[in-house]
Protein backbone atom coordinates (compact mmCIF):
# COMPACT_ATOMS: atom_id res chain seq x y z
CA UNK A 1 0.00 0.00 0.00
CA UNK A 2 1.72 3.74 -0.63
CA UNK A 3 2.13 5.86 2.35
CA UNK A 4 -0.27 8.70 2.48
CA UNK A 5 1.19 11.96 1.51
CA UNK A 6 0.02 15.36 3.94
CA UNK A 7 -0.90 18.69 2.13
CA UNK A 8 -0.92 21.14 4.95
CA UNK A 9 -2.75 24.97 3.66
CA UNK A 10 -2.25 27.66 6.37
CA UNK A 11 -3.69 31.46 5.62
CA UNK A 12 -1.98 34.69 5.87
CA UNK A 13 -3.24 38.35 6.93
CA UNK A 14 -6.73 38.10 7.10
CA UNK A 15 -9.75 35.48 7.62
CA UNK A 16 -12.27 34.32 5.19
CA UNK A 17 -9.28 34.55 2.20
CA UNK A 18 -11.04 31.13 0.94
CA UNK A 19 -9.04 28.58 2.23
CA UNK A 20 -11.51 25.96 2.54
CA UNK A 21 -12.72 26.51 -0.71
CA UNK A 22 -9.00 26.38 -2.04
CA UNK A 23 -8.37 22.78 0.40
CA UNK A 24 -11.64 21.20 -1.48
CA UNK A 25 -10.10 22.74 -4.90
CA UNK A 26 -7.19 20.67 -4.49
CA UNK A 27 -8.80 17.98 -3.58
CA UNK A 28 -11.13 17.82 -6.40
CA UNK A 29 -7.74 18.22 -8.46
CA UNK A 30 -5.62 15.55 -6.41
CA UNK A 31 -9.64 13.10 -7.30
CA UNK A 32 -9.63 14.15 -11.02
CA UNK A 33 -6.10 12.48 -11.36
CA UNK A 34 -7.27 8.95 -9.82
CA UNK A 35 -5.90 9.73 -6.32
CA UNK A 36 -7.94 8.77 -3.01
CA UNK A 37 -8.71 11.99 -0.60
CA UNK A 38 -9.41 12.78 2.29
CA UNK A 39 -9.64 16.06 4.91
CA UNK A 40 -8.89 17.57 8.69
CA UNK A 41 -10.66 20.77 9.55
CA UNK A 42 -8.05 22.02 12.32
CA UNK A 43 -9.82 25.09 14.43
CA UNK A 44 -7.90 27.11 16.29
CA UNK A 45 -11.38 27.82 18.55
CA UNK A 46 -11.87 26.27 22.43
CA UNK A 47 -15.01 25.69 21.85
CA UNK A 48 -15.44 21.25 21.21
CA UNK A 49 -17.14 22.22 18.22
CA UNK A 50 -19.83 25.03 16.81
CA UNK A 51 -23.11 23.24 17.81
CA UNK A 52 -23.62 25.98 20.22
CA UNK A 53 -22.03 28.85 18.57
CA UNK A 54 -23.71 31.56 16.77
CA UNK A 55 -24.15 31.46 13.00
CA UNK A 56 -23.35 35.66 12.89
CA UNK A 57 -20.01 34.67 14.11
CA UNK A 58 -19.08 30.73 12.99
CA UNK A 59 -21.55 30.76 10.07
CA UNK A 60 -23.00 27.27 9.00
CA UNK A 61 -22.86 23.93 11.24
CA UNK A 62 -22.39 21.11 8.39
CA UNK A 63 -23.41 17.93 9.86
CA UNK A 64 -22.21 14.58 8.88
CA UNK A 65 -23.49 11.13 9.36
CA UNK A 66 -22.00 10.03 11.92
CA UNK A 67 -23.46 13.16 13.77
CA UNK A 68 -20.85 15.44 14.21
CA UNK A 69 -21.13 18.86 14.04
CA UNK A 70 -18.74 20.78 12.53
CA UNK A 71 -17.52 24.00 10.68
CA UNK A 72 -18.54 24.53 6.94
CA UNK A 73 -15.59 23.90 5.44
CA UNK A 74 -16.49 20.42 5.84
CA UNK A 75 -19.27 21.47 3.66
CA UNK A 76 -16.68 22.42 0.90
CA UNK A 77 -14.77 18.80 0.94
CA UNK A 78 -17.45 17.19 0.47
CA UNK A 79 -19.41 19.22 -2.15
CA UNK A 80 -16.13 19.24 -4.06
CA UNK A 81 -14.81 15.74 -3.83
CA UNK A 82 -16.06 12.12 -3.60
CA UNK A 83 -14.59 12.00 0.53
CA UNK A 84 -16.68 10.64 3.45
CA UNK A 85 -16.43 13.34 6.46
CA UNK A 86 -17.12 12.78 9.99
CA UNK A 87 -15.83 13.05 13.76
CA UNK A 88 -12.20 12.72 12.44
CA UNK A 89 -12.26 15.19 10.28
CA UNK A 90 -12.44 18.59 12.18
CA UNK A 91 -10.35 19.03 15.29
CA UNK A 92 -11.31 22.14 17.73
CA UNK A 93 -8.47 23.22 20.29
CA UNK A 94 -11.32 22.69 22.81
CA UNK A 95 -11.41 19.02 21.77
CA UNK A 96 -7.47 18.54 21.91
CA UNK A 97 -7.38 20.14 25.73
CA UNK A 98 -10.18 17.99 26.76
CA UNK A 99 -8.66 14.69 25.43
CA UNK A 100 -4.58 15.99 27.05
CA UNK A 101 -6.45 16.63 30.31
CA UNK A 102 -8.57 13.73 30.34
CA UNK A 103 -5.27 11.59 29.94
CA UNK A 104 -3.75 13.09 32.48
CA UNK A 105 -5.94 12.72 35.29
CA UNK A 106 -6.23 9.16 34.37
CA UNK A 107 -2.71 9.22 35.11
CA UNK A 108 -1.56 8.56 31.73
CA UNK A 109 1.46 10.83 31.75
CA UNK A 110 2.98 8.80 34.81
CA UNK A 111 2.82 11.93 37.15
CA UNK A 112 5.36 14.05 34.35
CA UNK A 113 4.41 17.85 34.07
CA UNK A 114 2.04 18.24 31.10
CA UNK A 115 3.07 20.98 28.45
CA UNK A 116 2.04 22.66 25.32
CA UNK A 117 5.28 20.86 23.83
CA UNK A 118 5.11 17.82 23.69
CA UNK A 119 1.83 16.71 24.94
CA UNK A 120 -0.93 19.39 22.80
CA UNK A 121 1.34 18.89 19.71
CA UNK A 122 1.51 14.59 19.86
CA UNK A 123 -2.24 14.83 20.48
CA UNK A 124 -2.71 16.92 17.52
CA UNK A 125 -0.19 14.67 15.72
CA UNK A 126 -2.09 11.58 16.35
CA UNK A 127 -5.27 13.55 14.97
CA UNK A 128 -3.53 13.89 11.62
CA UNK A 129 -1.80 10.40 11.57
CA UNK A 130 -4.95 8.68 11.99
CA UNK A 131 -6.43 10.00 9.03
CA UNK A 132 -3.69 8.24 6.70
CA UNK A 133 -5.66 4.97 6.97
CA UNK A 134 -6.13 4.00 2.85
CA UNK A 135 -5.55 6.98 1.30
CA UNK A 136 -3.17 8.95 -1.43
CA UNK A 137 -3.69 12.23 0.41
CA UNK A 138 -4.41 14.35 3.36
CA UNK A 139 -5.30 17.81 3.02
CA UNK A 140 -4.99 19.38 6.40
CA UNK A 141 -6.37 23.07 6.52
CA UNK A 142 -5.55 25.09 9.95
CA UNK A 143 -8.12 27.52 10.86
CA UNK A 144 -7.75 31.56 11.38
CA UNK A 145 -4.39 33.32 10.18
CA UNK A 146 -0.64 33.06 10.76
CA UNK A 147 -0.03 35.15 14.00
CA UNK A 148 -2.96 34.05 15.89
CA UNK A 149 -2.16 32.94 19.16
CA UNK A 150 -4.74 30.33 19.11
CA UNK A 151 -3.44 28.58 16.17
CA UNK A 152 0.37 28.56 16.99
CA UNK A 153 0.03 24.84 18.61
CA UNK A 154 -1.41 23.37 15.83
CA UNK A 155 1.33 25.28 13.13
CA UNK A 156 4.14 23.76 15.71
CA UNK A 157 2.69 20.53 14.99
CA UNK A 158 3.25 20.69 11.23
CA UNK A 159 6.74 22.05 11.64
CA UNK A 160 7.26 18.63 13.61
CA UNK A 161 5.23 16.25 10.92
CA UNK A 162 7.99 17.58 7.76
CA UNK A 163 10.58 16.24 10.65
CA UNK A 164 8.89 12.87 11.77
CA UNK A 165 7.21 12.11 7.84
CA UNK A 166 9.73 13.06 5.27
CA UNK A 167 9.96 16.20 3.01
CA UNK A 168 8.75 14.29 0.26
CA UNK A 169 5.75 13.13 1.85
CA UNK A 170 4.63 16.43 3.48
CA UNK A 171 3.72 19.62 1.43
CA UNK A 172 2.94 23.32 2.97
CA UNK A 173 0.73 25.04 1.04
CA UNK A 174 0.14 29.32 2.55
CA UNK A 175 -2.95 31.33 1.00
CA UNK A 176 -2.36 34.78 1.28
CA UNK A 177 -3.38 38.66 -0.01
CA UNK A 178 -2.45 40.26 -2.59
CA UNK A 179 -4.68 43.21 -2.52
CA UNK A 180 -5.40 45.46 -5.98
CA UNK A 181 -4.86 49.56 -4.41
CA UNK A 182 -7.40 51.59 -6.64
CA UNK A 183 -5.74 54.98 -5.47
CA UNK A 184 -1.58 53.51 -6.52
CA UNK A 185 -3.23 51.59 -9.50
CA UNK A 186 -1.43 48.40 -8.44
CA UNK A 187 -1.36 45.49 -6.82
CA UNK A 188 0.77 45.14 -3.69
CA UNK A 189 2.73 42.24 -2.25
CA UNK A 190 3.88 43.48 0.93
CA UNK A 191 1.05 42.12 2.91
CA UNK A 192 2.25 38.27 1.36
CA UNK A 193 5.86 38.89 2.16
CA UNK A 194 4.85 39.64 5.88
CA UNK A 195 3.01 36.63 6.04
CA UNK A 196 5.34 34.54 4.75
CA UNK A 197 8.23 35.65 7.10
CA UNK A 198 5.92 35.07 10.04
CA UNK A 199 5.44 31.65 8.71
CA UNK A 200 8.95 31.00 8.22
CA UNK A 201 9.32 32.54 12.19
CA UNK A 202 7.73 30.01 13.57
CA UNK A 203 9.69 27.26 11.10
CA UNK A 204 7.56 26.71 8.51
CA UNK A 205 8.65 27.17 4.85
CA UNK A 206 5.68 27.38 2.86
CA UNK A 207 6.54 25.32 -0.59
CA UNK A 208 3.61 26.89 -2.71
CA UNK A 209 1.66 29.98 -2.45
CA UNK A 210 -2.24 30.66 -3.67
CA UNK A 211 -2.68 34.49 -3.64
CA UNK A 212 -6.13 35.93 -3.21
CA UNK A 213 -7.32 39.09 -5.07
CA UNK A 214 -9.08 41.08 -6.68
CA UNK A 215 -7.32 40.56 -10.52
CA UNK A 216 -4.79 37.96 -12.14
CA UNK A 217 -1.12 38.24 -11.14
CA UNK A 218 1.25 39.03 -13.92
CA UNK A 219 4.49 37.09 -14.14
CA UNK A 220 6.02 40.32 -12.83
CA UNK A 221 4.46 40.31 -9.62
CA UNK A 222 4.73 36.08 -9.54
CA UNK A 223 8.17 36.96 -9.36
CA UNK A 224 8.72 39.63 -7.27
CA UNK A 225 6.70 37.22 -4.75
CA UNK A 226 8.93 34.00 -5.43
CA UNK A 227 12.19 36.24 -4.99
CA UNK A 228 10.76 37.33 -1.87
CA UNK A 229 9.23 34.48 -0.29
CA UNK A 230 12.20 31.81 -0.81
CA UNK A 231 9.89 30.00 -3.65
CA UNK A 232 9.41 28.78 -7.20
CA UNK A 233 7.99 31.32 -10.00
CA UNK A 234 5.81 28.76 -10.89
CA UNK A 235 5.12 27.46 -7.16
CA UNK A 236 2.82 31.07 -6.99
CA UNK A 237 -0.43 31.01 -7.83
CA UNK A 238 -3.19 33.22 -8.73
CA UNK A 239 -6.37 33.11 -6.81
CA UNK A 240 -8.56 35.96 -8.79
CA UNK A 241 -12.31 36.30 -8.33
CA UNK A 242 -14.17 34.08 -9.82
CA UNK A 243 -17.81 34.20 -11.05
CA UNK A 244 -18.59 31.06 -10.00
CA UNK A 245 -16.69 29.19 -7.39
CA UNK A 246 -16.85 25.72 -9.32
CA UNK A 247 -14.26 27.61 -12.00
CA UNK A 248 -11.84 27.77 -9.01
CA UNK A 249 -10.49 23.87 -9.63
CA UNK A 250 -10.40 24.65 -13.34
CA UNK A 251 -8.46 28.09 -12.50
CA UNK A 252 -5.88 26.03 -10.50
CA UNK A 253 -5.43 23.80 -12.84
CA UNK A 254 -4.46 26.12 -15.64
CA UNK A 255 -1.97 27.10 -13.85
CA UNK A 256 -0.56 24.08 -12.96
CA UNK A 257 -1.23 23.82 -9.13
CA UNK A 258 -1.77 19.68 -9.33
CA UNK A 259 1.24 19.56 -11.43
CA UNK A 260 3.31 21.19 -9.10
CA UNK A 261 1.44 18.99 -5.94
CA UNK A 262 2.41 15.82 -7.57
CA UNK A 263 5.36 16.85 -8.67
CA UNK A 264 6.96 18.00 -5.02
CA UNK A 265 5.53 15.26 -3.39
CA UNK A 266 6.97 12.75 -5.70
CA UNK A 267 3.71 10.88 -6.87
CA UNK A 268 2.65 9.48 -10.23
CA UNK A 269 -1.12 9.71 -11.60
CA UNK A 270 -2.98 10.65 -14.57
CA UNK A 271 -3.39 13.23 -16.48
CA UNK A 272 -6.20 15.14 -14.93
CA UNK A 273 -9.97 15.61 -16.32
CA UNK A 274 -11.97 18.27 -15.48
CA UNK A 275 -14.71 17.62 -17.66
CA UNK A 276 -17.39 17.22 -15.47
CA UNK A 277 -16.59 20.67 -13.39
CA UNK A 278 -16.05 21.95 -16.74
CA UNK A 279 -19.89 21.35 -17.86
CA UNK A 280 -20.90 22.44 -14.43
CA UNK A 281 -19.58 26.11 -15.05
CA UNK A 282 -20.85 25.82 -18.67
CA UNK A 283 -24.74 25.08 -17.52
CA UNK A 284 -24.07 28.08 -14.55
CA UNK A 285 -22.75 30.41 -17.24
CA UNK A 286 -25.16 29.71 -19.68
CA UNK A 287 -28.45 29.25 -18.21
CA UNK A 288 -32.10 28.95 -20.18
CA UNK A 289 -34.42 31.30 -17.81
CA UNK A 290 -33.83 32.12 -14.21
CA UNK A 291 -36.14 31.60 -10.78
CA UNK A 292 -36.17 33.70 -7.87
CA UNK A 293 -36.34 32.37 -4.45
CA UNK A 294 -37.05 33.65 -1.10
CA UNK A 295 -35.77 32.31 1.88
CA UNK A 296 -37.38 33.24 5.03
CA UNK A 297 -35.03 33.39 7.70
CA UNK A 298 -33.19 35.11 10.30
CA UNK A 299 -29.45 34.66 10.15
CA UNK A 300 -30.15 36.55 6.43
CA UNK A 301 -27.42 39.48 6.87
CA UNK A 302 -24.76 36.30 6.81
CA UNK A 303 -25.22 34.22 3.97
CA UNK A 304 -22.46 31.74 5.40
CA UNK A 305 -25.03 30.87 7.99
CA UNK A 306 -26.84 28.87 4.99
CA UNK A 307 -23.71 27.83 2.91
CA UNK A 308 -24.98 24.31 2.07
CA UNK A 309 -28.27 25.58 1.24
CA UNK A 310 -27.31 28.28 -1.17
CA UNK A 311 -25.30 25.40 -2.99
CA UNK A 312 -27.55 23.22 -2.99
CA UNK A 313 -30.26 25.46 -4.80
CA UNK A 314 -27.65 26.63 -7.20
CA UNK A 315 -27.52 22.73 -7.92
CA UNK A 316 -31.01 21.95 -8.17
CA UNK A 317 -30.74 25.43 -10.96
CA UNK A 318 -28.24 23.34 -12.54
CA UNK A 319 -29.74 20.44 -12.95
CA UNK A 320 -32.71 22.21 -14.63
CA UNK A 321 -30.54 24.97 -16.70
CA UNK A 322 -31.95 27.66 -14.78
CA UNK A 323 -30.21 30.59 -12.81
CA UNK A 324 -31.54 30.65 -9.09
CA UNK A 325 -31.53 34.21 -7.51
CA UNK A 326 -31.61 34.27 -3.99
CA UNK A 327 -33.97 36.84 -1.97
CA UNK A 328 -33.10 36.78 1.65
CA UNK A 329 -35.96 37.95 3.68
CA UNK A 330 -36.04 38.70 7.09
CA UNK A 331 -38.34 36.68 9.38
CA UNK A 332 -39.20 39.67 11.49
CA UNK A 333 -39.98 42.18 8.94
CA UNK A 334 -42.47 39.45 7.85
CA UNK A 335 -44.33 39.68 11.38
CA UNK A 336 -44.10 43.68 10.93
CA UNK A 337 -45.49 44.18 7.68
CA UNK A 338 -46.54 40.50 6.09
CA UNK A 339 -45.67 38.48 3.87
CA UNK A 340 -47.22 39.96 0.46
CA UNK A 341 -44.97 43.19 0.39
CA UNK A 342 -41.99 40.35 0.32
CA UNK A 343 -43.33 37.28 -1.08
CA UNK A 344 -45.37 37.85 -3.92
CA UNK A 345 -42.99 38.30 -7.04
CA UNK A 346 -41.11 35.14 -5.47
CA UNK A 347 -41.00 32.16 -7.85
CA UNK A 348 -41.44 29.62 -5.10
CA UNK A 349 -40.61 30.28 -0.71
CA UNK A 350 -38.12 27.99 1.41
CA UNK A 351 -38.14 28.30 4.81
CA UNK A 352 -34.72 27.12 6.84
CA UNK A 353 -33.64 25.46 9.63
CA UNK A 354 -33.14 27.62 13.00
CA UNK A 355 -33.20 27.84 16.61
CA UNK A 356 -34.52 30.48 19.01
CA UNK A 357 -37.91 32.35 19.13
CA UNK A 358 -37.03 35.20 17.02
CA UNK A 359 -38.80 35.58 13.66
CA UNK A 360 -41.38 32.30 14.31
CA UNK A 361 -44.84 33.87 13.19
CA UNK A 362 -42.98 35.43 10.22
CA UNK A 363 -42.42 32.22 9.25
CA UNK A 364 -45.80 30.76 10.15
CA UNK A 365 -46.71 33.60 7.97
CA UNK A 366 -44.83 32.73 5.11
CA UNK A 367 -45.71 29.30 5.05
CA UNK A 368 -49.43 30.07 5.11
CA UNK A 369 -48.44 32.49 2.11
CA UNK A 370 -47.04 30.00 -0.06
CA UNK A 371 -50.01 27.38 0.99
CA UNK A 372 -53.01 29.98 -0.04
CA UNK A 373 -51.35 31.67 -3.39
CA UNK A 374 -50.51 27.92 -4.38
CA UNK A 375 -46.66 29.17 -4.75
CA UNK A 376 -43.85 26.44 -4.59
CA UNK A 377 -42.73 25.96 -1.09
CA UNK A 378 -39.86 24.04 0.53
CA UNK A 379 -39.79 23.74 4.42
CA UNK A 380 -36.73 22.18 5.88
CA UNK A 381 -36.46 21.08 9.66
CA UNK A 382 -38.05 23.92 11.31
CA UNK A 383 -39.14 25.26 8.09
CA UNK A 384 -41.43 22.18 7.66
CA UNK A 385 -42.15 21.95 11.39
CA UNK A 386 -43.64 25.56 11.10
CA UNK A 387 -45.25 24.66 7.72
CA UNK A 388 -47.63 21.80 10.00
CA UNK A 389 -47.97 24.25 12.96
CA UNK A 390 -49.87 26.85 10.25
CA UNK A 391 -51.75 23.67 9.13
CA UNK A 392 -52.87 23.29 12.40
CA UNK A 393 -53.92 26.63 12.44
CA UNK A 394 -56.00 27.69 9.82
CA UNK A 395 -56.98 24.27 8.60
CA UNK A 396 -57.81 22.08 11.33
CA UNK A 397 -58.71 25.52 13.63
CA UNK A 398 -56.61 24.55 16.39
CA UNK A 399 -55.99 29.11 16.44
CA UNK A 400 -52.89 28.59 18.72
CA UNK A 401 -51.04 25.65 17.76
CA UNK A 402 -47.46 25.51 17.87
CA UNK A 403 -44.16 24.05 18.68
CA UNK A 404 -44.07 23.96 22.57
CA UNK A 405 -40.84 24.82 22.25
CA UNK A 406 -41.78 28.23 21.66
CA UNK A 407 -45.12 28.23 23.51
CA UNK A 408 -44.75 25.74 26.19
CA UNK A 409 -48.28 26.78 27.32
CA UNK A 410 -50.59 26.03 23.55
CA UNK A 411 -53.04 23.70 23.62
CA UNK A 412 -52.03 22.37 20.54
CA UNK A 413 -48.01 20.98 20.89
CA UNK A 414 -48.34 19.86 16.61
CA UNK A 415 -44.49 20.11 17.76
CA UNK A 416 -42.86 18.39 21.07
CA UNK A 417 -40.42 16.60 22.67
CA UNK A 418 -40.00 13.17 22.84
CA UNK A 419 -40.47 11.41 26.16
CA UNK A 420 -37.27 10.04 26.25
CA UNK A 421 -35.54 13.85 25.87
CA UNK A 422 -37.14 15.32 28.82
CA UNK A 423 -35.15 14.14 30.69
CA UNK A 424 -31.84 15.09 29.27
CA UNK A 425 -30.48 18.84 30.71
CA UNK A 426 -26.82 18.93 28.76
CA UNK A 427 -26.86 21.12 25.78
CA UNK A 428 -27.66 19.77 22.99
CA UNK A 429 -28.20 16.30 24.52
CA UNK A 430 -31.55 16.15 22.96
CA UNK A 431 -30.80 16.62 19.67
CA UNK A 432 -31.11 14.34 16.62
CA UNK A 433 -27.98 14.63 15.12
CA UNK A 434 -26.49 12.51 11.92
CA UNK A 435 -28.35 9.89 9.42
CA UNK A 436 -31.11 8.68 9.82
CA UNK A 437 -33.22 5.91 7.52
CA UNK A 438 -36.70 7.24 5.72
CA UNK A 439 -39.45 5.57 4.59
CA UNK A 440 -41.15 7.09 1.49
CA UNK A 441 -44.63 6.53 0.15
CA UNK A 442 -44.94 5.25 -3.40
CA UNK A 443 -47.13 8.06 -5.34
CA UNK A 444 -45.86 11.16 -3.27
CA UNK A 445 -43.65 14.04 -4.33
CA UNK A 446 -41.37 12.70 -2.60
CA UNK A 447 -41.05 9.51 -4.22
CA UNK A 448 -41.64 11.25 -7.72
CA UNK A 449 -38.20 13.09 -6.76
CA UNK A 450 -36.12 10.57 -5.13
CA UNK A 451 -37.04 7.29 -7.18
CA UNK A 452 -37.02 5.68 -3.98
CA UNK A 453 -39.13 4.16 -1.02
CA UNK A 454 -36.12 3.96 1.18
CA UNK A 455 -33.48 6.87 1.24
CA UNK A 456 -30.76 8.42 4.48
CA UNK A 457 -30.56 12.36 5.87
CA UNK A 458 -28.50 13.88 7.88
CA UNK A 459 -30.73 15.68 10.56
CA UNK A 460 -29.99 18.31 12.93
CA UNK A 461 -33.22 19.27 15.62
CA UNK A 462 -34.55 18.95 18.53
CA UNK A 463 -38.52 18.82 18.62
CA UNK A 464 -40.23 16.19 16.85
CA UNK A 465 -43.59 15.95 14.98
CA UNK A 466 -46.11 15.33 17.44
CA UNK A 467 -48.20 11.97 16.18
CA UNK A 468 -50.40 12.31 18.08
CA UNK A 469 -51.88 14.69 15.80
CA UNK A 470 -51.48 12.33 12.65
CA UNK A 471 -54.75 11.34 11.93
CA UNK A 472 -56.38 14.77 12.13
CA UNK A 473 -53.89 16.50 9.71
CA UNK A 474 -54.27 13.37 6.94
CA UNK A 475 -58.22 13.95 7.55
CA UNK A 476 -57.61 17.51 6.70
CA UNK A 477 -55.92 16.59 3.42
CA UNK A 478 -51.80 16.73 4.55
CA UNK A 479 -50.10 13.35 4.47
CA UNK A 480 -47.24 12.01 6.01
CA UNK A 481 -45.02 10.72 2.87
CA UNK A 482 -42.10 9.93 4.60
CA UNK A 483 -41.58 8.41 8.32
CA UNK A 484 -38.45 6.97 10.68
CA UNK A 485 -39.37 3.55 10.50
CA UNK A 486 -37.27 2.42 13.78
CA UNK A 487 -39.11 5.18 15.53
CA UNK A 488 -42.76 6.01 13.84
CA UNK A 489 -40.71 9.43 13.38
CA UNK A 490 -43.04 12.00 10.97
CA UNK A 491 -39.39 12.73 8.28
CA UNK A 492 -41.99 14.19 5.46
CA UNK A 493 -45.27 16.24 4.93
CA UNK A 494 -46.75 17.30 1.73
CA UNK A 495 -49.69 18.95 0.77
CA UNK A 496 -51.43 17.45 -2.49
CA UNK A 497 -53.11 19.43 -5.27
CA UNK A 498 -50.78 22.13 -4.98
CA UNK A 499 -47.95 22.81 -7.46
CA UNK A 500 -45.41 21.73 -4.59
CA UNK A 501 -45.58 21.89 -0.99
CA UNK A 502 -43.21 19.76 1.19
CA UNK A 503 -41.29 19.44 4.04
CA UNK A 504 -39.11 17.83 5.71
CA UNK A 505 -37.46 17.18 9.03
CA UNK A 506 -33.61 16.74 8.24
CA UNK A 507 -31.81 18.41 6.11
CA UNK A 508 -31.09 17.42 2.22
CA UNK A 509 -28.40 20.46 1.52
CA UNK A 510 -25.79 18.80 3.20
CA UNK A 511 -25.78 15.71 0.34
CA UNK A 512 -26.46 18.07 -2.34
CA UNK A 513 -23.28 18.18 -4.83
CA UNK A 514 -22.48 19.94 -7.84
CA UNK A 515 -22.12 16.25 -9.68
CA UNK A 516 -25.02 15.12 -8.17
CA UNK A 517 -27.48 17.74 -7.44
CA UNK A 518 -30.14 16.72 -4.55
CA UNK A 519 -33.63 15.17 -5.89
CA UNK A 520 -35.37 17.33 -3.18
CA UNK A 521 -33.70 20.75 -4.36
CA UNK A 522 -34.16 19.63 -8.41
CA UNK A 523 -37.80 18.71 -8.13
CA UNK A 524 -38.25 22.20 -5.98
CA UNK A 525 -36.71 24.52 -8.99
CA UNK A 526 -38.42 22.49 -11.36
CA UNK A 527 -41.80 23.36 -9.94
CA UNK A 528 -40.88 27.05 -9.95
CA UNK A 529 -39.92 26.78 -12.96
CA UNK A 530 -43.50 25.62 -14.43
Amino acid sequence: MRRSKFIFVTGGVLSSLGKGLASASIGALLESRGLTVTFLKLDPYINVDPGTMNPFQHGEVFVTDDGAETDLDLGHYERYTTAKLGKANNITTGQIYDSVITKERRGEYLGGTVQVIPHITDEIKQSIISLANGVDTVIVEVGGTVGDIESLPFLETLRQLRWDLGIENTLYIHLTLVPFLATAGEVKTKPTQHSVMKLREIGIQPDILICRGEKELTLDIKKKIALFCNVQVESVISAQDVKNVYEVPILFSQQGLDERIVEKLNMWTKAPDLTSWEEIVEKAKNPKGEVTIAIVGKYVDLVESYKSLNEALTHGGIANNLKVNLDFVDAEEIEAQGPEKFLKKADGILVPGGFGTRGIEGKIAAAGYARKNDIPYFGICLGMQLAVAEFMRNVCGHDDANSSEFNPDTSCPVIDLMQEQRNVDKLGGTMRLGAYECEILDDSLAFSAYKSTSISERHRHRYEFNNDYIDEVKDKGMIISGTNPKRNLVEIIEIPGLKWFLGCQFHPEFKSRPQNPHPLFVSFIEATKK
